[in-house]
């Protein structure tokens, strides 16, 4: 499929007679994360599991996209499905993008597995200091990419400059206000370990959203929904219900 000049890859199972679940999957990954979920829940709903720009079988963005920009193809790529109301599960980035298309768009219900909304506080951090270090000589402020690369996430290291400029964009958001403007209900899955997507913030946005309830697993990593896969696709499938 193409939405606004890229190619979309997605993919489409389960029982068309049941409610429309849409999976989107974290930065760095692809529809075969998510997959682990649907393909357990494809007897009870239908599954359109979608690979985000610059992952998986999607092109990259031709420039930097925000989270607003990936829910916006996430819209695009729904309409053309012809799904109405869906329930939206997401992941990490994932998470985020369906905050974003939640707070704009009509929705069943919403399932956040770890999902960032804030941005973190970086002022004081050496990475901070070092960067500022380098704009400010003359010299060495050429070296602010090289700097980047070196200090830099695996995540920012591997990936094209693009998408390099996407995850500084999506690291610097706050989309905070986005969650008061979610109406539906809202199941969170946290790890308490999660260090991506601090638990704190997890409480944080059960008191923000109009009707939400946060599961905690003790432990747990930024990967709880698969370290407990089981016991996290029973919970979706009695929250659908």
């Amino acid at each position: 499929m193409k939405i606004k000049g890229l190619k979309i890859n997605y993919v489409q199972y389960g029982n068309k007679k049941k409610k429309d679940v849409v999976l989107l999957h974290g930065w760095g990954q692809n529809i075969s994360m998510m997959d682990l979920i649907g393909k357990k829940l494809e007897s009870e709903c239908y599954i359109t599991n979608i690979d985000l720009p610059g992952f998986g079988d999607s092109e990259e963005p031709k420039e930097a996209f925000t989270i607003y920009d990936y829910a916006n193809i996430v819209k695009e790529v729904l309409k053309e499905l012809k799904i109405k109301d869906p329930i939206m599960v997401g992941h990490s980035l994932g998470g985020s993008v369906s905050i974003v298309y939640s707070s704009e768009n009509a929705i069943d219900r919403l399932v956040l597995l770890g999902s960032p909304f804030k941005r973190k506080d970086r002022r004081n951090s050496l990475k901070s200091r070092f960067f500022k270090f380098l704009k400010k000589i003359p010299i060495l402020n050429k070296l602010e990419e090289f700097g980047k690369q070196l200090f830099g996430s695996s995540d920012y290291k591997r990936a094209s400059k693009v998408m390099r400029d996407t995850l500084v964009n999506i690291v610097n958001e706050d989309i905070s206000d986005n969650l008061y403007k979610i109406e539906k209900p809202t199941l969170l899955i946290w790890g308490s370990n999660d260090m991506a997507a601090n638990i704190e913030d997890a409480k944080e946005a059960e008191n923000k959203m109009k009707d939400a309830a946060l599961i905690e697993y003790e432990g747990c990593g930024h990967y709880a929904y698969l370290e407990k896969l089981d016991q996290t696709v029973e919970v979706i499938k009695a929250f659908i219900k």
